[in-house]
């Protein structure tokens, strides 16, 4: 399979994040935590040089506990700020004004010594399409400020939001890059659903992940479907059709349906908590 997915609105927005980030002091960048190096779009570091940097690790409750520790730390070591938070349900969101004003520090003393009081950290909420950032900044001003969906490409133009006297977001839209130079980030970005599934071919997508599933976490997919877990990744698909009888007419297995289905409850978090990428 091959993995692009660049429409127009990207280039603009992309433009758009460009001229705005002269107005920032901060970059608080969303990222998912079962892909946490795959869901990062490579351009937000060059239009982020010399500013404040936050990652939040996303969706901390669908990924292996034991690798966000892990992730966390090796972001720290190249010299981010991080935090794992649960946008959905609020997990890790009161943490984030102390690393705020951690983060920004030193703009804060700067702008003291001008005389200067009181006036906001201005932060910018960036990452690739479905890692939660509308979610994330409905559930941290406790409103629903901006629309949401789990799906990529909800947001479509930038908004400013005032929280507090000391904060205000810049929401905007989610952003992949032109090219990806290892398609392997590709697949990932599928899997997790920042890209259209319509573009992709979902049977084949369902099959790689059951090959992963298989090889790194052994036992889930049984547990899941009752099933034997085997090296023919088709097989498997079968079985769970049977299982969760996906039957076309005629007495048919339908392997796209349970292709669909698999995503969907990997999607979910219902095969339990995993990570798809590990750091060096």
């Amino acid at each position: 399979m091959h993995f692009q997915w660049y429409p127009g609105h990207m280039t603009k927005a992309r433009r758009m994040m460009q001229e705005d980030i002269k107005l920032i002091d901060l970059i608080i960048e969303l990222v998912d935590a079962r892909v946490p190096l795959s869901s990062r779009n490579p351009d937000i570091d060059q239009l982020g040089q010399n500013k404040s940097r936050l990652i939040l690790l996303n969706k901390s409750d669908l990924a292996d506990e034991k690798y966000n520790k892990q992730w966390s730390q090796y972001f720290k070591e190249k010299g981010y700020f991080v935090a794992s938070v649960n946008a959905r349900n609020g997990d890790g969101l009161k943490s984030i004004n102390s690393v705020i004003q951690q983060a920004c520090k030193e703009k804060i003393e700067r702008d003291r010594k001008r005389g200067i009081l009181n006036r906001p950290v201005r932060a910018m909420v960036a990452g690739i399409p479905n890692v939660g950032k509308s979610t994330f900044i409905n559930s941290y001003a406790k409103k629903a400020c901006t629309k949401t969906g789990n799906k990529p490409g909800v947001t479509k133009g930038k908004q400013w939001i005032r929280l507090n006297k000391s904060l205000e977001l810049l929401d905007t839209p989610g952003i992949l890059w032109p090219k990806f130079e290892d398609q392997a980030v590709g697949l990932r970005l599928a899997f997790i659903g920042s890209m259209k599934d319509e573009l992709l071919n979902t049977e084949e997508l369902a099959l790689e992940l059951i090959g992963f599933l298989v090889k790194q976490y052994s036992g889930v997919l049984s547990a899941r479907y009752g099933l034997d877990e085997q090296e023919d990744r088709f097989g498997v698909l079968k079985d769970i059709a049977e299982n969760r009888h996906c039957i076309q007419s005629g007495g048919k297995l339908d392997t796209e349906k349970a292709a669909n289905m698999l995503l969907d409850e990997f999607r979910n978090g219902k095969l339990g908590r995993l990570t798809l990428e590990f750091p060096e």
